[in-house]
């Protein structure tokens, strides 16, 4: 292959085709489960250097078919499914977008920004905020995770209640194609009602159909006030009861509705001595509410103190506090976003990322629950996440008295089974926000619609025939 990377090469610069060294950054996923290897690190700079770069490994596969050839789109490779690492071959190019970081610009009028797609996630935030205007997708990785591979991912956070995924608040894509042809397709139009939504094809597609270089996003008005409260709840049903109230009362307002399990926060205390967890050792779950006025600081606050004494009044709410000011509030955020630190820290881990209508929540977790500790004596739940959308972090951790390394090797499986089934039985998902990668890819041909499978199968084998474009991640052709 060392034409193809002379090629590569001449495409990008010598300095920016990785074959030695420690490439771990980009072989290793983020939750340190699998280390690939590559057969190079490529980085272009522009989507036109790209289609140059695809267009060569495209040409080669089809000449060398037994060849193996693929590419690995890669953003700030901050996934949680394996879906942007290289598997151990060595035939693999790693793709990343980390150089195609400009902000292309901003149409105030249109409320729009077009950026490119390795830009941070937290640069398009700043870049949105200094120019008045509000970008509000928000998650724990936004100081590394780039628009390339939310937008891969279809990524949610902690905002998805109000301003829905990344796909909500994108309105146009510049993508390569496997054959290395450029479609443009940044549109900044809310109505193009000609022909089928294309960005749509890409967007959660995870590089498996092609590769997005750049997007344009929607712009909101900066809030004039935003307002954070915790809150203590006895059970996840008056959690869900106070989610109602906060409707009720916050309207359009409410940005965000965060459940944390006593379990989870317990661990953030334990091993961040340096925040003080409120309310958590009396209550089974607490709650992080947030809400953006477009009025005033002072209606934002008669919002919630109306909303937090209707819920003290209906005994979904046992005790609440109201952050006085950012400094408060960004404390209660890091508590929440310190939960994942916290279980890493408290050793190796299941994971789930899954979805149940709000209805739903207070049946999964308790029927789930309870089989898991039937199964398992002494497992440990740690469950959190966006219940105001109905996305659920509900992760297991081993038995104190039990090596998490020996757990996950025995129990993964087994335990996968439980909770997927139960997300099945309860009219739910497998995957809310984190996408398929090659963790799930697998567990589809259970969960999934056949007549959905089939379908992606032929929109995989149309668009991309070589297999060139990350393959074995979202839907195997084989």
């Amino acid at each position: 292959m060392q034409n193809l990377l002379s090629d590569l090469q001449a495409i990008v610069g010598s300095a920016h085709v990785l074959t030695e060294g420690d490439l771990s950054a980009w072989t290793q996923d983020w939750r340190k489960r699998t280390s690939g290897r590559a057969l190079a690190v490529v980085r272009p700079a522009s989507a036109k250097e790209v289609a140059q770069v695809v267009k060569a490994c495209a040409d080669y596969l089809a000449q060398r078919p037994q060849s193996g050839l693929s590419i690995v789109p890669q953003g700030g490779n901050t996934g949680l499914v394996v879906g942007s690492t290289p598997d151990e071959s060595g035939r693999q190019i790693v793709l990343s977008l980390q150089r195609l970081n400009a902000v292309r610009g901003i149409d105030p009028a249109n409320l729009t920004m077009t950026v490119e797609a390795g830009c941070i996630l937290q640069t398009v935030q700043e870049q949105a905020q200094a120019a008045g205007f509000w970008f509000p997708l928000s998650l724990a990785a936004e100081g590394s995770c780039t628009i390339g591979g939310n937008l891969g991912t279809n990524a949610g956070g902690t905002q998805v209640l109000r301003f829905g995924n990344a796909r909500d608040l994108c309105l146009g894509l510049e993508v390569v194609t496997p054959q290395g042809d450029i479609w443009q397709g940044l549109s900044g139009l809310r109505k193009d009602n000609t022909g089928y939504d294309l960005k749509h094809l890409y967007i959660g597609a995870e590089g498996t159909l092609g590769i997005i270089t750049a997007a344009t996003l929607k712009l909101y008005p900066q809030p004039k006030a935003q307002l954070t409260a915790w809150a203590a709840v006895p059970s996840m049903e008056a959690a869900v009861q106070l989610l109602g109230l906060a409707h009720q009362h916050l309207g359009a307002s409410l940005t965000g509705f965060e459940l944390m399990g006593q379990f989870a926060l317990s661990l953030v205390a334990r091993h961040f001595d340096n925040l003080r967890v409120p309310l958590y050792q009396s209550s089974a779950f607490c709650v992080l509410l947030e809400s953006a006025d477009a009025e005033s600081e002072a209606h934002a606050r008669a919002q919630f103190e109306g909303l937090l004494e209707a819920a003290l009044e209906a005994g979904c709410v046992s005790d609440a506090v109201v952050a006085e000011n950012l400094t408060q509030a960004h404390n209660l955020w890091h508590i929440r976003e310190s939960i994942p630190l916290a279980q890493a820290l408290e050793g190796l881990n299941i994971k789930h990322d899954i979805s149940v209508p709000v209805s739903a929540f207070a049946a999964f977790v308790a029927s789930t629950d309870a089989q898991l500790v039937q199964a398992i004596p002494g497992v440990r739940l740690v469950n959190f996440g966006h219940l105001g959308d109905g996305n659920l972090h509900y992760n297991v951790q081993a038995p104190e008295e039990q090596d998490a390394a020996l757990f996950l090797q025995a129990q993964e499986a087994y335990v996968n089974r439980i909770v997927f089934d139960a997300v099945q039985a309860h009219g739910g998902s497998i995957s809310a926000e984190h996408g398929v990668g090659s963790l799930k890819v697998d567990h589809l041909t259970r969960y999934k619609s056949p007549v959905a499978l089939q379908t992606m199968r032929a929109i995989k084998q149309a668009l991309d025939p070589l297999k060139l474009m990350n393959p074995g991640r979202v839907v195997r052709l084989n």
